[in-house]
């Protein structure tokens, strides 16, 4: 049995993963749905990192599930638990020393525009009465506080690594995230059908996947 433990991107919502869960649990797993304090302007980064390593507490067994901004968290907590799985879910890819607030310049990706549509960009492929609970539920404010911080790990954790992408994502294109995980991190990205809230849209899917790497892996752990 393996401990997923899910980490949300900006805005910090551990209801992100709510549909992923039972998905995974039903396969007589368990799933940490993380809350992370996205609107405190004392938390950053490593305030993140805390929060997920005090959820994981002495569990074994371990795969990180990091979405979009997640991917500047989760590399940390595999410097402090022993993690027997990463898995980089339509995720930022840090570099050593970069703040996430200049990771799209890095990357020669445009922060979103005064012509974003949530509903358009982030929302197409969810299903509406999840949409609707979402807009309902509203967004929680993201502090700016971990964009302005260097990512403080010199090098990629000696973890196995696995990046998951969405090839209906409309705000990380595949080839966009080709080339970013390749240059960084030098291995080829895996694709899924769903776009950026993946969790949202196509939960089983995504948890058969989750479910295929820990047990690529499982031998070895």
């Amino acid at each position: 049995m393996a401990t997923f433990a899910l980490i949300p991107g900006a805005g910090g919502q551990a209801w992100y993963w709510h549909r992923l869960v039972p998905e995974l649990t039903k396969h007589d797993h368990e799933a940490l749905a993380i809350e992370l304090p996205a609107s405190d302007d004392s938390a950053g980064l490593s305030e993140y990192a805390d929060v997920v390593v005090d959820a994981i507490g002495e569990r074994s067994d371990v795969v990180l599930v990091a979405q979009s901004l997640g991917g500047f968290t989760a590399p940390l907590v595999c410097e402090r638990r022993k993690v027997d799985l990463l898995v980089m879910l339509n995720a930022m890819m840090p570099s050593p020393g970069e703040p996430p607030g200049d990771w799209w310049r890095n990357t020669h990706h445009s922060r979103p525009h005064e012509d974003f549509d949530p509903y358009r960009d982030f929302f197409h492929d969810v299903p509406p009465d999840i949409t609707a609970e979402a807009i309902a539920r509203g967004e929680t404010p993201q502090s700016s506080t971990p964009f302005a911080e260097p990512w403080p790990l010199q090098k990629w954790p000696d973890v196995p690594t696995r990046f998951l992408q969405g090839f209906d994502d409309r705000f990380f294109s595949v080839g966009f995230q080709q080339r970013v995980v390749r240059n960084r991190l030098g291995i080829d990205l895996d694709q899924m059908p769903g776009g950026h809230l993946v969790a949202l849209s196509r939960p089983a899917e995504l948890a058969e996947r989750l479910i295929d790497y820990f047990e690529e892996v499982a031998p070895r752990a």
